[in-house]
């Protein structure tokens, strides 16, 4: 119970934390911490106009990022259709959403995953959480909590340290209102 103390404190403080998604490692924080994502982008070297992904428990976690009025009723079967699962949606962000999240877009990159430790962090957590890889910028993402702690020494704040699921590929990315497959 001290370990998810920790690391809910670390993550409503504005800390990093590396947790592990279907596939490799992902590295997040607090998607309302203009602080946080600052310090996400400039660890991976990353440019704030590609924007971030949020994963979440369920649909009603993402509510406060995507203008869901915007969402039209012929797409919605679409979009919940392929959730719980690997399939990140471009959705149209609501007001409150940084730049930092959503890049150069008027959209926001979501996902409800099917792999339940990440859901189950985001309900320990309360809310989405921010996901990106855990790599460099053009570097192979981690695999391992190891790996994570070799790249970025202490620059993240806390890794949960378990293993990943066994997906060899990221999740596939759609803009849910053209249909249109970017990943």
């Amino acid at each position: 119970m001290s370990e998810q103390l920790s690391l809910t404190g670390i993550f409503n403080s504005g800390g990093l934390i590396a947790y592990p998604t279907e596939a490799v490692f992902g590295l997040g924080c607090d998607p309302d911490n203009q602080q946080a994502l600052e310090n996400l982008l400039k660890i991976k070297n990353r440019p704030a106009d590609k924007g971030l992904i949020l994963v979440a428990a369920d649909y009603g976690q993402l509510l406060p990022y995507v203008n869901d009025k915007l969402i039209p009723q012929d797409k919605r079967f679409e979009i919940f259709s392929k959730w719980p699962g690997p399939v990140t949606w471009l959705l149209p962000k609501s007001e409150r959403v940084s730049s930092l999240l959503s890049g150069s877009s008027d959209k926001i990159a979501v996902r409800v995953p099917a792999f339940e430790p990440v859901r189950e962090l985001c309900r320990s957590l309360g809310k989405p959480i921010v996901s990106t890889s855990a790599n460099l910028s053009g570097q192979v993402p981690a695999i391992t909590a190891q790996q994570v702690r070799d790249q970025f020494k202490n620059a993240v704040n806390f890794v949960l340290d378990q293993s990943v699921g066994g997906n060899k590929q990221p999740s596939r990315i759609y803009d849910a209102l053209s249909g249109q497959q970017l990943r």
